[in-house]
């Protein structure tokens, strides 16, 4: 993923970057030529792309770290706190992104219990975001109670596990 990321980072910056029609090609050392006869440099030019992917890549884990719930439980830990307080600044400094909050839960209880518990947990999620002043528009909830565990065990460091609200970056990155 992040050698696509970064191919397309290097395919971008070269194209928005054109030489007027009437300046002739140059050729210097250690420059590599474009085929549009424009030249880039080319360590420098592949470290700015490599910085602008990682980067990329560290803002999507941050908007995609998952929180934790206590069993039977849908109310934020200070832990889950301190995850969604990494979001809100990379929420507010691109509007454009859009995020679906999907709510799991652990194996016990009946399924339409679970779906409901893990509609509450989402809820909680999206209320603390909005609760910054981030518009509630720009995120969907979805439960899907025990239909999606992350640890199939049936322990109680599996249930934990599996006891939380994941996020999907929709669009805006």
């Amino acid at each position: 993923m992040l050698a696509v990321l970064l191919m397309v980072s290097v395919v971008v910056s070269a194209c928005s970057k054109r030489q007027p029609e009437t300046a002739p090609a140059q050729s210097n050392p250690g420059t590599m030529t474009r085929s549009d006869g424009g030249d880039r440099e080319g360590p420098a030019n592949d470290d700015a792309a490599r910085r602008r992917a990682e980067e990329m890549a560290r803002r999507r884990a941050a908007l995609e770290a998952m929180v934790f719930f206590a069993y039977d439980q849908s109310d934020l830990s200070r832990e889950a706190q301190a995850v969604l307080n990494e979001k809100i600044p990379l929420l507010r400094e691109t509007p454009a992104i859009r995020i679906r909050i999907e709510g799991h839960a652990d194996e016990r209880g009946s399924l339409e219990y679970n779906l409901a518990l893990g509609r509450r947990r989402a809820q909680s999620v999206r209320d603390f975001l909005t609760g910054f002043g981030l518009n509630a528009s720009r995120f969907e909830i979805e439960s899907f109670g025990e239909d999606r565990p992350l640890d199939a065990g049936h322990s109680e460091s599996a249930w934990s596990r599996n006891r939380r609200a994941a996020f999907v970056v929709l669009s805006g990155m």
